[in-house]
């Protein structure tokens, strides 16, 4: 039950066939609703009519609570484009919901983005400069503006694309539809997954190869870090952006983003989650009766802690997945309320027990010290807590709401006093030198545990 919340969620198709790609796009973004929950949209156009017959619906919610099956019947399109959004750049508000869709000298412009740039403030003063007006406080009109504006001087979108993409800086993954192309980027470093997709001869991009499988579609690879993708019809081509010095993989993706059933850049990543529980295992033994993980995101790694431990994992939690979303108490009481609300203890499975439990990270400590309080009000004679990530100790640039130094509990106390703190009996992080295993030997940002940033983010 992480508290760190990831920037959003991107998908695109074009079918040269002409079939309407309104209902895939919606089960698209329904298998990706876990990277944003705060806002979506879709955006959708017929290649075979004029410039700027684009039809699109955004606002605040979840997708089906946004695109209704009324909203998706009322869309016909064979090219389109659709986004799930958390905020971490700009508030909640709907004129922050995407795709954002603008009109251009050539007709229309849609873009999706998931990211976040860390050179926003001089590419937005430089439009300003020139008398842009921007309608919502977002990194990603930025984007769109500078497209708009390239495109003046450019022989195709995709050039205008490329030219926007040298300029901005930062973790993106980017989904473009202009009237008859749809274009998909990826930064340089590959901070932010985007991968290929086909169904008979229309082809998808998304962020993470769940919605492909969601939408009928087969896994063709993954966009590469700096690729700039142009779908034209039935064929794709590529354009690489220069190459940054070294892949920077966002590890949290690997530790809690994606969703269990997703394999990205080459790595399943339900297998990294079994790992890290392993390497736990090895490296923060305890004797105990039973491993539990938090559900769902501690799961896999409790699994993987109780395989190498040979310790018996079963479940000592229920959750409700009925109650909705719930908003941000003011009060400490209130959140222990909604903790409550989600999850219940299965008291026969913990009394009389020594547990291990096992989550993906420890942001702030509240709501790992308020379960360790309920298992221990069930009966657990002891919890030792077991995290499948190193300490958070560093803010996040690049897309992942990692909050500020100072909220950060492992920034401000040691290991020691965050075990007396919380209430557990023992507690152990994953080990940094792990990480690079647990993600099968890819090359990761792992700044916000050792402040090693892949680029200069100073003026953030």
């Amino acid at each position: 039950m992480s508290e760190i919340k990831e920037a959003c969620g991107v998908v695109g198709m074009y079918d040269p066939d002409g079939e309407n790609v309104a209902p895939a796009l919606y089960y698209g973004l329904t298998a990706l609703q876990h990277r944003g929950q705060e806002a979506c949209g879709m955006a959708v156009s017929r290649t075979d009519k004029e410039r700027g017959n684009v039809c699109f619906h955004k606002n605040l919610g979840l997708v089906s609570e946004v695109l209704t099956e009324e909203v998706v019947e009322r869309m016909d399109g064979n090219i389109g484009l659709g986004h799930v959004r958390y905020s971490t750049t700009g508030a909640s508000v709907a004129e922050n919901a995407q795709p954002l869709v603008l009109s251009y000298i050539k007709g229309t412009l849609a873009l999706a983005h998931n990211g976040n740039l860390i050179n926003t403030p001089e590419l937005k003063w430089e439009l300003i400069q020139n008398g842009a007006i921007f309608h919502t406080t977002t990194d990603s009109e930025v984007i769109a503006f500078h497209i708009a504006r390239e495109r003046v001087h450019s022989a195709s979108v995709e050039e205008a694309v490329y030219k926007t993409a040298l300029k901005i800086k930062g973790g993106f993954a980017l989904v473009i539809m202009s009237p008859r192309k749809l274009i998909g980027v990826r930064d340089p470093y590959g901070l932010k997954p985007l991968c290929l997709g086909k169904r008979d001869n229309a082809y998808v991009l998304a962020s993470e190869s769940c919605a492909l499988a969601a939408m009928g579609a087969e896994f063709v690879r993954d966009i590469l870090p700096g690729e700039v993708v142009t779908i034209t019809g039935e064929e794709v081509q590529s354009k690489m952006l220069p190459v940054a010095e070294s892949r920077a993989h966002c590890i949290f993706e690997y530790i809690y983003f994606a969703r269990l059933d997703s394999t990205m850049d080459g790595v399943r990543v339900y297998d990294a989650r079994i790992r890290a529980g392993r390497m736990l295992a090895k490296s923060h033994p305890v004797e105990a009766d039973l491993v539990t993980g938090v559900p769902e995101s501690g799961l896999p790694a409790a699994q993987g802690y109780g395989l190498e431990s040979g310790i018996s994992f079963a479940l000592a939690f229920y959750k409700n997945s009925y109650i909705g979303r719930t908003f941000i108490k003011p009060t400490q009481k209130e959140r222990e309320s909604a903790v409550r609300m989600k999850l219940s203890v299965l008291e026969s499975a913990v009394r009389d027990k020594r547990i291990v439990l096992v989550d993906d990270s420890i942001v702030r400590g509240t709501t790992i010290a308020n379960l360790i309080r309920m298992l221990k009000e069930a009966g657990a004679k002891e919890v030792h807590v077991r995290i499948s990530s190193p300490p958070f100790l560093y803010p996040c640039y690049f897309g992942t709401d990692v909050p500020s130094n100072s909220q950060l509990i492992a920034a401000n106390h040691s290991e020691e006093a965050i075990c007396e703190m919380i209430g557990a009996d023992s507690l152990g992080y994953l080990r940094r030198e792990d990480l690079s295993e647990m993600a099968d030997g890819l090359s990761l940002c792992k700044a916000c545990f050792d402040g090693a940033y892949p680029m200069d983010y100073s003026g953030v």
